[in-house]
């Protein structure tokens, strides 16, 4: 029977820790919590719980999450964020792939509570995440702020049963800051890897956005909160962009600054 490390990121998650180390305590042989610093109780909730607690410094949600997996004392990761708990099913299904691992990595839907509703459309469910893996097989890729597990060509991935609770976002208010912090990210992201903006980038992909989220995933079925998530998901977008843009123009006036 494999042992699994259940791994965790936090900064000042006093509000939701404690719900999702409650969650994997039977699925679990140890508890890895890596932390940003928090100036919560975060830490003595953690430690209340028996969690292994390592401090490291942010650099961005990839980076920290493999830093954190490669704390864990077992191979078999199960990576959480402190504001997801396992739903009961999927604990069962859980500890039934402990007792027959057959697959490099195991994946489940994920459901979100926004603002005290469960969304079951406007592209937010099933939203099915791998986050169950064997670390020798595969780590956290992508951007630093759309992070995604990538296993190793040929690794078999299964689903399991159940959900992944997410507590995502409390009020409109959270949701817009986490917007405007989240774009500014991606913004980096992008202009690192030389992707350029453009009027036309603005405006088309803020607008599909929208239109993907509200009518092609059915968000008018979430009622007013699927309207609100679909338009703040463009929303998004159009931040990303003109920021993007932002960092081109402040790039040009460096240069024409040096040849002055």
């Amino acid at each position: 029977m494999p042992k699994i490390s259940a791994v965790i990121i936090t900064l000042n998650e006093e509000r939701n820790i404690e719900r999702c180390l409650n969650s994997v305590l039977k699925v679990a042989d140890e508890i890895v919590v890596v932390d940003s610093f928090s100036t919560d109780s975060t830490r003595s909730i953690c430690e209340k719980f028996g969690a292994r607690f390592i401090q490291n410094t942010f650099t961005g949600y990839r980076d920290q999450k493999n830093f954190a997996i490669e704390q864990a004392s077992f191979d078999c990761i199960l990576s959480l964020d402190a504001d997801e708990a396992l739903s009961p099913e999927l604990e069962k299904s859980i500890l039934e792939v402990k007792n027959n691992w057959t697959c490099d990595a195991y994946k489940f839907s994920r459901l979100n509570n926004y603002c005290g509703q469960w969304i079951y459309h406007s592209n937010w469910y099933p939203d099915r995440k791998i986050r169950l893996f064997d670390r020798r097989k595969g780590r956290w890729g992508g951007l630093n702020i759309h992070e995604t597990v990538k296993m190793q060509p040929g690794s078999r991935i299964c689903t399991l049963q159940g959900d992944l609770f997410h507590w995502s976002l409390h009020t409109y208010e959270e949701h817009i800051d986490k917007a405007n912090r989240f774009s500014t990210i991606s913004a980096k992201e992008y202009y690192r890897m030389g992707v350029k903006s453009s009027i036309f980038k603005i405006i088309f992909n803020s607008s599909w956005r929208f239109f993907k989220a509200y009518f092609l995933k059915l968000g008018f079925l979430d009622g007013y909160n699927g309207f609100v998530i679909s338009s703040l998901s463009a929303y998004t977008s159009f931040l990303k962009y003109i920021k993007l843009h932002q960092l081109y123009i402040n790039d040009r006036k460096k240069r024409n600054n040096k040849h002055t």
